[in-house]
């Protein structure tokens, strides 16, 4: 079964290799998710993928 958009870019953010919600965003489109940028606009979303990829950072 496949991920939802909000779930791989959690995953994206966790274990990808993404930098950035831009990186993230654009990962999605080339999967053919739709509507990404109306998925990943609100703040909470954005803040809490930076911290899982700064979180990603830490540990590397």
């Amino acid at each position: 079964m496949r991920m939802t958009i909000i779930e791989r870019a959690f995953d994206l953010a966790s274990s990808g290799p993404c930098e950035n919600v831009r990186d993230i965003s654009a990962t999605l489109k080339r999967e053919c998710f739709s509507s990404v940028d109306a998925h990943l606009q609100g703040s909470q979303i954005k803040s809490s993928l930076n911290a899982l990829i700064a979180g990603r950072r830490a540990t590397n």
